[in-house]
């Protein structure tokens, strides 16, 4: 794949420094109830990492879009049928309805979000390591936010044991059922369906922070949350 632009060089935020961990591993090798923190120091580290990973997708997304989307283009995927990933998903849209579900469903519904996730930015890395002028700044954030998806996956699971004292969902969204590859894309529809992923993630990173965000409110004041 050969696409050409020139690119301003971005500044990388301090965010490979190590984040707080959200697992904790027992002895053998699995996830605990994490008994040495309590329940509202893991969430607000959820929310720490959440808040990351929606800044860096942000970056990611204007970074990828003033490089290879030239405007007509963006007024296209607007236009045209390029539908998100998790548009079948179960969750919530409408601030009537995240108002009234309850914690347990803001948990899953940001467990089904992040899981859902989870291989296509593996795909996304691959496609961008096609590009030719694919910047080193763009590749790095993306690995970083791959990375730090499965972290914030391990670290809702455990929120959910001590929150509601069960196990993970029975029935988890494969996403790959979600999400469909193609062999070889044309050039153009393969930049708008790396545009396309890149929003989407954008999108649900932000609807995971807000959920996340919520559940904090109900825990300090829970008749006055917006």
């Amino acid at each position: 794949m050969r696409l050409y632009g020139a690119w301003a060089v971005l500044l990388w935020p301090v965010l490979f420094t190590k984040c707080i961990p959200l697992d904790c591993p027992d002895e053998q090798g699995g996830l605990s109830r994490c008994p040495s923190i309590s329940q509202e120091k893991l969430l607000d580290r959820v929310i720490q990492h959440a808040e990351l990973i929606y800044r860096v997708s942000e970056e990611s997304c204007s970074l990828f879009e003033d490089m290879f989307v030239p405007f007509p283009l963006r007024l296209q995927r607007n236009q045209a049928s390029y539908t998100c990933i998790t548009k079948a998903l179960p969750i919530p849209s409408s601030k009537t309805e995240i108002q009234q579900i309850s914690d347990k469903w803001l948990l899953h519904s940001v467990l089904m979000l992040v899981q859902s996730w989870i291989e296509p930015l593996v795909y996304l890395q691959s496609t961008l390591d096609q590009y030719d002028n694919a910047p080193e700044v763009l590749l790095n954030k993306t690995k970083w936010v791959s990375e730090k998806l499965i972290s914030l996956e391990q670290g809702v699971v455990v929120l959910i044991r001590k929150m509601l004292s069960e196990e993970m969902m029975t029935a988890t969204y494969s996403e790959q059922a979600l999400f469909q590859y193609d062999v070889q894309p044309e050039m153009l529809e393969s930049v708008m369906k790396d545009y396309t992923l890149l929003s989407c993630f954008k999108k649900d990173t932000h609807k995971i922070e807000t959920f996340l965000k919520l559940l904090k409110c109900r825990q300090t004041d829970k008749y006055n949350c917006a």
